[in-house]
This record gives C-alpha cells, sequence and structure tokens, in this order.
C-alpha cells in the first residue's frame, strides 16, 4: 500500500462545504494538532470532548471580540473519518468567515488539504478500502437517487464482502501447493489435478460474475447516450421535449428546424440518460436545404455512431421512405428502438421490411405512448441487469483489476490441466492474488492512489 511519509504528522484543513453563501459553511481540521490549532480562537462555554457538539464564539484576532457563533464537533483518534484527531467547525457559511477560519488555522500551523486527502487518511489508515473509497466519490457526484444508493451500497462493502471469502479460497489452495512442494519428503499430500483445477474453478465462478456486472455498473455511474433520429419534421425534437419534460428543443411546422445537436441529461428510473436530438436526415433525392443543415446531418451520423442506443423515430402520415429502411440497414445490429410517431393522426404505415424491430406509437402531442417509450429506452440497458444487492464494478480501475485476476487464473487453470510443475502453477496464483488486493487496495502504487483521490473535491 502507498503512503506519504506527511500523513502521520500533518495536520490538515479545508473548507468540507461548496463554495458560495449559505446558512451553515464547515471548516474541517484532522491531524494530531486539530484540537490546540482551533481553541485559541474560539471562546467555548464548554470544553471540548470526545463526539460531543460544543457552543462557541469565534474571535477576532485582532480585536478579541466575537465574529460570529458556532457549533464545534470534536472526534478523538481513532474514532473518526480519518481516525484522526478531528475538529469540525460549523459557522455561518459566509464566504468571508470560512476564509478567516482557514487562514486562522493556517497560521497556527496547519496544512491545506490536497483533494481527497480526508478521505485517503480514512483509506490508508485502514478504515476504508479502496472500493468504498472510491464509492464516497461517486455518493457526492451522484445525480439521481439509484446513483446514490448503489454508491452507499459500494460504500458498505458490498465489493470487499464478495472478495474476501474469494482470496481466502485462492491463499488455502496456494498455502496447500506451497506446502506440498516444502515438505515433499515428509508425506505432505500433494494435491491431485482435479482438486487443484476444481479450486481454481471455484474461485474464477464469482468472479466472472462480478466482472459481469461492469456493463450494467457503468451505465449507472456514467449513464449512456441516446440519440434519437429520423427525417425532418418525424416529430424527433416534440419526443426530445416529451422525454425531457419542457421546451428544450425548437419544434415549428418547417422541415429542418434542428439544424445542430440539441442535448439533455433526464434520468429514467435512476438511470443517467444523455439524449441528443439530431438534424433530421434527409433522403438522397432531397438535397439539403442549406450548408448549415448539411452540416447539421453530418453531425447526426457522428451521434449515431457515438450513441449506445439509437431511438428511430418514423412519422406515420407520410409513407416509408429508402431513407428510412437504410437508416435500419446501417443500425443493423445496434441496439434501436424503432417509434411510430404522431400515431394519433393517421393508422400506422409499417416499414417495408420483413425484420424491423417492434414500433412503439406514440403521439408528442397527446402524449399517448411515452410512458411505454420510456420503458423501452430503460429495457435496453437494464436487461440483464444483476440484483441491486449485488455488488457493482462501477469503474475501469475495478473492471481491470478483476479481468487480470481472471487472466491469471486461467493460465493457472491451464497449466493444472496440463501438468506442469506447481512452482509455475504457483506464479499465476501469485498474481491472480495481487490483482485482488490492487481491487481493494491492499496493495497499490502512490501514482494510482493520487489519481483516485485527485478526482476529490477539497474537503473530503
Amino acid at each position: 500500500m502507498g503512503s506519504d511519509t506527511h500523513l502521520d504528522q500533518d495536520t490538515i484543513v479545508a473548507i468540507s462545504t461548496p463554495p458560495g453563501r449559505g446558512g451553515i459553511g464547515i471548516v474541517r481540521l484532522s491531524g494530531p494538532a486539530a484540537r490546540s490549532i482551533a481553541e485559541p480562537f474560539l471562546l467555548l462555554r464548554h470544553p471540548l470532548a470526545p463526539a460531543q457538539a460544543r457552543f462557541a464564539e469565534i474571535l477576532d484576532a485582532e480585536t478579541q471580540r466575537p465574529l460570529d457563533e458556532a457549533v464545534i464537533t470534536f472526534f478523538a483518534a481513532p474514532h473518526s473519518y480519518t481516525t484522526e484527531d478531528v475538529v469540525e467547525i460549523a459557522a455561518h457559511g459566509s464566504p468571508v468567515l470560512l476564509d478567516y477560519l482557514l487562514r486562522q488555522c493556517l497560521a497556527a500551523g496547519a496544512r491545506l488539504a490536497e483533494p481527497g486527502e480526508f478521505t485517503q487518511r480514512a483509506f490508508l489508515a485502514g478504515r476504508l478500502d479502496l472500493t468504498q473509497a472510491e464509492a464516497v466519490h461517486d455518493l457526492i457526484e451522484s445525480q439521481t437517487l439509484h446513483q446514490a444508493r448503489i454508491a452507499a451500497q459500494q460504500l458498505g462493502g458490498s465489493i470487499s464482502r464478495l472478495i474476501s471469502p474469494i482470496k481466502q479460497q485462492l491463499i488455502a489452495l496456494i498455502a496447500a501447493l506451497e506446502a506440498g512442494i516444502d515438505f515433499a519428503e515428509d508425506d505432505i499430500d500433494v494435491l491431485p489435478t482435479t482438486a487443484i483445477t476444481a479450486q481454481i474453478a471455484a474461485v474464477q465462478a464469482p468472479l466472472h460474475a462480478l466482472e459481469q456486472t461492469f456493463t450494467y455498473g457503468r451505465i449507472v455511474h456514467d449513464g449512456f447516450t441516446l440519440a434519437i433520429v429520423g427525417r425532418p419534421n418525424a416529430g424527433k425534437s416534440s419526443l426530445f421535449n416529451c422525454l425531457v419534460q419542457r421546451d428544450r428543443a425548437i419544434v415549428t411546422a418547417t422541415p429542418g428546424t434542428t439544424r445542430d445537436l440539441v442535448t439533455e441529461q433526464v434520468a429514467i428510473d435512476g438511470i443517467p440518460i444523455h439524449l441528443i436530438d439530431t438534424a433530421g436526415i434527409r433522403t438522397s433525392a432531397d438535397q439539403p436545404a442549406d450548408e448549415a443543415e448539411s452540416i447539421g446531418i453530418a453531425k447526426s451520423r457522428e451521434a449515431i455512431a457515438d450513441a449506445d442506443v439509437i431511438l428511430l423515430v418514423i412519422d406515420t402520415t407520410r409513407p416509408p421512405t429508402a431513407e428510412d429502411s437504410n437508416l435500419l440497414h446501417t443500425l443493423a445490429g445496434r441496439p434501436v428502438i424503432l417509434v411510430h410517431n404522431k400515431s394519433d393522426l393517421l393508422p400506422i404505415q409499417p416499414l417495408p421490411e420483413p425484420q424491423t424491430p417492434q414500433p412503439i406509437p406514440t403521439s408528442a402531442l397527446t402524449g399517448s405512448g411515452i410512458p411505454q417509450l420510456r420503458q423501452a429506452i430503460l429495457a435496453q440497458v437494464t436487461t440483464g441487469a444483476p440484483n441491486t444487492e449485488t455488488a457493482l464494478l462501477t469503474n475501469l480501475r475495478q473492471q481491470q483489476s478483476v479481468s487480470a485476476a481472471l487472466a491469471a487464473l486461467a493460465r493457472a487453470f491451464n497449466a493444472a490441466d496440463a501438468s506442469i510443475p506447481h512452482e509455475m502453477l504457483l506464479l499465476d496464483l501469485y498474481e491472480a492474488l495481487q490483482a485482488l488486493d490492487t481491487l481493494t487496495g491492499a496493495t497499490t502504487s502512490d501514482d494510482i492512489l493520487h489519481l483516485i483521490f485527485s478526482k476529490f473535491c477539497i474537503g473530503k
């Protein structure tokens, strides 16, 4: 595990509430001198006591008169977030006052905390593992309640609880093989090949299941992109506004109104969705009206290439065209939702294709079919999603650790099956164990720690 020597000596300080004005602002200190740094500029009615809130007045260093009233909470080591002495000063949320408190602490010997340093200290002290530390950041950054719930689950140690028994199985297998090598002359039983491969397979199974959660975990963490495409005046912008639930895109009866990509972030059942309303794609026989629309169509095609899910909108008031068919052919193999819009005006006109996605009839005017459309969008990304109580891999670092462990285990399985000496087999098993250690942070380089915690906000 990486470590910095100053983490055990310095007392750090930061404003832990967001920038701006508010009813409350918090300045947080952590380290051996947290209490001695804070007390001189506080007029306390009662001495600080562990896990007790105390009323105090904040003194002006120049006049020695009260500047503000505050509530001070002291957490004595090791019973704190960082496992060090922690003092939290909750004053009124004036930026000038909070800056004054910060400068007083710095003048008394504290050091300004780096981004994520409070959580990094909790990790280095063993209070959190690396997946839990990452969950703190995810919880802060969550934009939907579903994201917050998943982050809280990770913060509670869901991945750690899953990985711990897997590691114990792997360690037991390594120990048995090591014993067979070290005490070969003492009649210590050597595991037969079938037993070795069976134990490796038992370790692989839950890791395979965990790795498969990454597809859904990434969607929960990052969301997905949905591009709304189709011919001009098919009602794409109207459907976009229905999904956004406000008039975000301009809607007129004139074809080609949308010239540029219009984007918006929404959520369906807690899954973040990056919606893109694209310029209408004209048929080859109907050239774009001007250069601006031509550029818009080019951007539409780029959006189609980059999108995770495509919403192809067909106008039911007009006969299907070759462009509609061409779009479907272009999107073959991609996740496509076919929408028959303006269904309140005329019967649905099916596409002249033997195999097309089951269309969803909608009316952006009346709202008919919009709930079904939302469910279809959600189904595209949640089909086969794991149980919400299951541990999820939510970032690439986690997925790569599990993938590296599985690759090493696969090599070990093949080596055992080929009766390769156990000394060589053990190298792969140790590599798998090390990969699992990097997942939870039992062994992690300082560079990786810096990369992870630098993404945090200062004060957390």
